[in-house]
């Protein structure tokens, strides 16, 4: 008996799982929503430390490649991959799923990989 080098799975599954990618993006879209908001960052007064203080939290918003924002979207655009591929019948998955997890540790910024830009302020 030969195997096939693809996974296939029963259309119940594939729409469970596009299904369930849906609901995690929608809640990744909600929280990028706020991360974005994150940039206007005021109130804090006008002495030097107080603006200093306001520009690191615009910092940690939005505007760098670590920031909440860009984070957000780093997991939106690799969940975005990975819908797809289970869209196409799950048989891209195999090929598909290595790159996601390559483009996840890399958006993690404890994994030490080359893109996680650590120290970068």
């Amino acid at each position: 008996m030969m195997s096939s080098p693809f996974v296939r799975l029963e259309p119940g599954v594939v729409a469970e799982i596009l299904r369930i990618c849906e609901v995690m993006l929608d809640e990744l879209r909600e929280s990028k929503t706020l991360a974005d908001g994150l940039y206007d960052a005021r109130g804090f007064g006008d002495f030097e430390s107080a603006k200093q203080l306001a520009a690191g939290y615009r910092r940690k918003g939005a505007g760098t490649p670590q920031s909440a924002s860009e984070r957000m979207q780093q997991f939106i655009d690799a969940l975005t991959h990975l819908r797809d591929a289970f869209a196409t019948g799950g048989e891209a998955f195999l090929d598909t799923e290595a790159d996601w997890a390559r483009q996840l540790a890399a958006t993690d910024p404890d994994s030490g990989a080359p893109n996680s830009h650590q120290g970068a302020q």
